[in-house]
């Protein structure tokens, strides 16, 4: 079975806006309540959660974060053609 990620992401249009959760993220607020609040994502209805997926499934700058993380860690701003992402592995498979 070929490795796969379990994760959460936040989408929003700029590259200061990603930041800025960034920075409130890193300060101890919740990242699904931030997800909720601020993701242009339908997943922030669900926290954020993008679920599980394996290599191919997402365009490549995502994957290549996600797939570069450690479990429980925030990475980003990522830039894709949909905006910037923060993306957080919730969990890891091989």
């Amino acid at each position: 079975m070929p490795r796969q990620v379990s994760a959460s992401h936040i989408l929003v249009r700029t590259e200061q806006e990603a930041k800025a959760l960034s920075a409130r993220i890193a300060s101890g607020e919740d990242f699904g309540e931030l997800a909720s609040k601020h993701s242009n994502c339908p997943s922030g209805r669900n926290h954020g959660d993008l679920g599980w997926f394996r290599k191919g499934m997402m365009v490549p700058e995502f994957e290549k974060a996600a797939f570069g993380a450690k479990r429980g860690e925030v990475v980003g701003p990522v830039r894709t053609q949909f905006g910037y992402h923060l993306i957080r592995v919730n969990d890891l498979k091989d």
